[in-house]
């Protein structure tokens, strides 16, 4: 067996992932939290859309594509499948984004939660070895059958927290200290996952190429759509009014309403009635 390594760069790599899965997971529940005030079915869907990019698309997959900077084998070449890396962030996006439809649409129950915590989590693991399956080395991939399924379980779990959170955090005291549990899960099943993996290698060197992108090839591309899309939910979040701001508005149209009214009935108390002709001497 080929000697693995997780933390090539040290700390680096799965310090950044960290970030980035906190990251991601605070915008998501921002965004879910707007979608609980939204007042219309179309806005309600947009927000879901947002938050499953955030969720899905940064907390989740950034972190595995920013973890996987980290990896390496000694004695082989690490290449990437482009459509395979791609599929697995749609992946990613897709089951978050149906598991917030779950909870997100009607009344939300615990059935709910855990029907969509239940997908969700086997979504999210299938997505990350989907990112595994992408890998392209000179080396035979083999995997331990009871850390896959404890990452399986791991990505349920949190899976079923993450939307539970979505529908009952409001707070954005609360939603922080959610968005560091929620990293803490989804690090924590992408190391078990990779935990799971062993390599043997099919040629003693590096031999010749082999065929795909580096990781490093990938990050600037990588880099730069998180980097937008990081930046398109910050400005939506912040445009967007919150449930305070709509509370206000509410309350200055009654108080302006009542003035309103207040001036018609003054107007109307100063227009005196005529009076009926008394015809003098009677």
């Amino acid at each position: 067996m080929a000697d693995v390594h997780h933390f090539t760069h040290g700390l680096v790599t799965p310090g950044v992932a960290y970030g980035l899965s906190i990251l991601g997971s605070l915008l998501g529940l921002l965004c879910t939290a707007r979608m609980r005030t939204a007042t219309t079915g179309k806005q309600r869907f947009w927000w879901i859309v947002l938050a499953a990019w955030a969720l899905g698309g940064t907390a989740i997959w950034a972190m595995h594509f920013m973890a996987m900077l980290g990896f390496s084998v000694t004695g082989a070449q690490i290449r990437y499948d482009i459509p395979r890396t791609a599929v697995s962030a749609l992946v990613a996006i897709v089951v978050v984004s149906l598991g917030l439809w779950i909870v997100g649409f009607g009344r939300p129950n615990m059935g709910r939660i855990v029907v969509g915590g239940i997908f969700t989590g086997v979504g999210v693991a299938g997505m990350h070895y989907i990112g595994m399956f992408a890998m392209r080395l000179n080396g035979t991939v083999s995997y331990d059958t009871g850390l896959v399924a404890a990452s399986v379980v791991i990505a349920v779990v949190a899976a079923t927290v993450a939307l539970w959170f979505t529908v009952v955090l409001t707070k954005p005291l609360a939603i922080g200290g959610a968005a560091l549990l929620m990293g803490v899960a989804v690090c924590g099943m992408h190391y078990t996952g990779m935990a799971a993996m062993s390599v043997q290698l099919t040629t003693p060197t590096l031999g010749g190429a082999t065929a795909g992108a580096s990781a490093a090839n990938l990050l600037v591309p990588i880099g730069v759509l998180v980097l937008l899309v990081i930046g398109g939910l910050v400005f939506a979040i912040g445009a967007a009014p919150t449930k305070e701001d709509l509370e206000a508005r509410a309350y200055l149209d009654k108080v302006q309403a009542a003035r309103e009214e207040a001036a018609i009935a003054a107007q109307r108390g100063t227009v005196r009635r005529p009076t009926a002709f008394t015809p003098r001497g009677k």
